[in-house]
C-alpha cells in the first residue's frame, strides 16, 4: 500500500508491518541509505523489568543461606572424584 509523505518528512508505516516485528511505541529507529534505498532498522527501549528469579528453576537445590560454600565445592569435588574412579579397577 502506498503512504504520503506529510509535510514534516513523516511516513506511516503499516499496522501489520509494526505487528510482525514487534514494533511498540518508543522504540528507536536507525535509518541507512543503501543502494538508493532506505533501510530502517528499529531497536527496543532499555527494558525496566526486574530479572530477579528468572533464572531460579534452573537452580537445583537452591543454596541454604546456612550452607558453606566452600563446604558445598568440597562435596561437589567429591562427588566428582568417586564418579571418574569408580569405573578404574585396582590390582
Amino acid at each position: 500500500m502506498a503512504h504520503t509523505v506529510g509535510s514534516k518528512g513523516q511516513v506511516v508505516i503499516e499496522k501489520e508491518i509494526r505487528d510482525r516485528l514487534g514494533v511498540q511505541p518508543g522504540w528507536q529507529t536507525v535509518q541507512m541509505l543503501v543502494e538508493g534505498r532506505l533501510e530502517i532498522y528499529f531497536l527496543p527501549p532499555d527494558h525496566r523489568r526486574s530479572l530477579k528469579g528468572c533464572l531460579s528453576a534452573y537452580v537445583q537445590p537452591p543454596v541454604a543461606s546456612e550452607d558453606s560454600w566452600d563446604d558445598l565445592a568440597a562435596e561437589a569435588a567429591g562427588q566428582e572424584f568417586k564418579e571418574r574412579n569408580s569405573g578404574s579397577s585396582k590390582p
